[in-house]
């Protein structure tokens, strides 16, 4: 599991549909069945957010709307509803093309670029922005790029550690727990300085503050507030920058499709940023941004945990027991995809059949579907289909095969592109 995750996963339904794996202490049962992945996953109440993986993001995350378990999920997701209500999303998608128009202007002509990290910083610019209405300096930012990208990874390591280990003062702990504290202590600060001031800056955090559940009356504690914006920010930093570096490796792969989406983008923007009218003309880039998901969802592999005895399908699962299941796994499956293993951004095309709807689960389903799953879309769309109109990103000659790096988040490792300005009078 430590070694090569990936081929180890694939290799579980040759087993059977439920296959009982260790991780780290634990014993896990591991759905591989698509059709039992979707009972479980439409039932949160029996299968409850837990688990190992589960339990060490609340370390993190505390309750927040994530990873809060079900007597509160239903509560804090009336609250947090309205900040992604469609009506806001052009606004958002408004702050989005300035941030990526900030963080791939400074490109250079030639550049190779960490494409991870660049992403990474478009990401968190995007993030800061909608969430808090604020920009950090450049040093600021390098130190929330670090900080996630050592709570994606810490998460699983830590997840592997028998106890005592996860507490014993090793370098990687000690990591995990001053990139904790500095994440938490600055969405404290500014929580309670956006409360002093009662201003509402028209941004995700102030929705979230003003937002009450119509069933008491009850706003959001500051502790389901900070849980849910760490959250938020997680997810929007890293998840997205991982789809965007993975879209830009996998157009770096196939030059036709990556000359389809030149030419479409072109045929759109006529050298504009990309902003929200221009989305339901960039339909290819849109189906890059799915198959990628489809190939490389960022959130790879998850756990819950059964809260009463129960069966699925013919096996039985005791009260406390631990599950999980893998988007990952089900996107590669033969019986739902042709040619799984295939860059085919047509397969979504409207015009084909189209798999079923619990065969695409980089943002799960059920009750329990990610809250930004939109905002996530436009974000990728806009920031592939701005990179692309202006650039032609290669890999740099004599590069090492570009694989998953072991973490929370399916990050390619090691991936390092060159920038080759498409229209060269256009970049400054």
């Amino acid at each position: 599991m430590v070694r090569d995750p990936w081929t180890f996963l694939k290799s579980l339904p040759a087993h059977g549909e439920v296959v009982r794996i260790r991780l780290g202490p634990m014993s896990v049962a591991v759905i591989c069945d698509p059709e039992l992945t979707r009972q479980a996953l439409a039932d949160d109440r029996v299968f409850d957010k837990g688990g190992p993986l589960a339990d060490r993001a609340r370390e993190v995350l505390g309750d927040g709307l994530g990873i809060c378990p079900h007597r509160t999920h239903r509560r804090l997701r009336r609250l947090a509803q309205p900040a992604f209500h469609p009506g806001r999303l052009p606004s958002y998608a408004q702050t989005m093309t300035a941030c990526i128009e900030e963080a791939t202007g400074s490109w250079k002509p030639g550049q190779t670029l960490d494409v991870p990290t660049e992403m990474m910083t478009l990401t968190s610019l995007v993030t800061t922005a909608t969430l808090f209405s604020s920009s950090l300096p450049t040093a600021a930012y390098g130190q929330l790029v670090n900080d996630t990208k050592t709570i994606a990874n810490g998460i699983v390591q830590r997840t592997m550690l028998i106890s005592p280990l996860d507490r014993l003062p090793t370098p990687g702990n000690r990591a995990f727990l001053l990139a904790r504290t500095r994440l938490r202590q600055a969405c404290d600060q500014i929580i309670t300085e956006r409360r002093v001031s009662g201003t509402d800056r028209g941004d995700l955090l102030s929705a979230l503050i003003a937002a009450h559940d119509p069933a008491d009356n009850s706003n959001m504690s500051d502790a389901e507030l900070s849980g849910t914006i760490l959250t938020i920010f997680l997810a929007g930093t890293d998840t997205t920058a991982s789809t965007l570096a993975w879209a830009l490796h996998l157009l770096a792969r196939r030059p036709k499709i990556e000359q389809r989406v030149h030419a479409e983008v072109d045929a759109v923007l006529h050298g504009t940023p990309a902003a929200y009218a221009a989305l339901p003309r960039l339909e290819l880039t849109q189906r890059v941004i799915m198959e990628t998901l489809r190939l490389h969802p960022p959130i790879w592999f998850l756990t819950r945990t059964v809260t009463r005895d129960t069966r699925l399908g013919g096996y039985r699962l005791p009260a406390g027991s631990s599950i999980a299941y893998s988007p990952y796994l089900i996107h590669r499956n033969a019986e739902l995809y042709t040619n799984p293993e295939r860059f085919d951004p047509d397969r979504w095309d409207p015009k084909h059949s189209q798999p079923p709807r619990h065969a695409f689960l980089p943002f799960v389903t059920g009750a329990r579907k990610c809250i930004g799953d939109s905002f996530a879309m436009i974000e990728a769309t806009l920031a592939l289909a701005t990179i692309t109109a202006r650039w032609r990103l290669k890999h740099v000659p004599g590069h090492r095969p570009v694989r998953p790096a072991l973490g929370a988040v399916l990050v390619p490792r090691e991936l390092r592109m060159q920038a080759t300005p498409r229209h060269p009078c256009g970049v400054s």
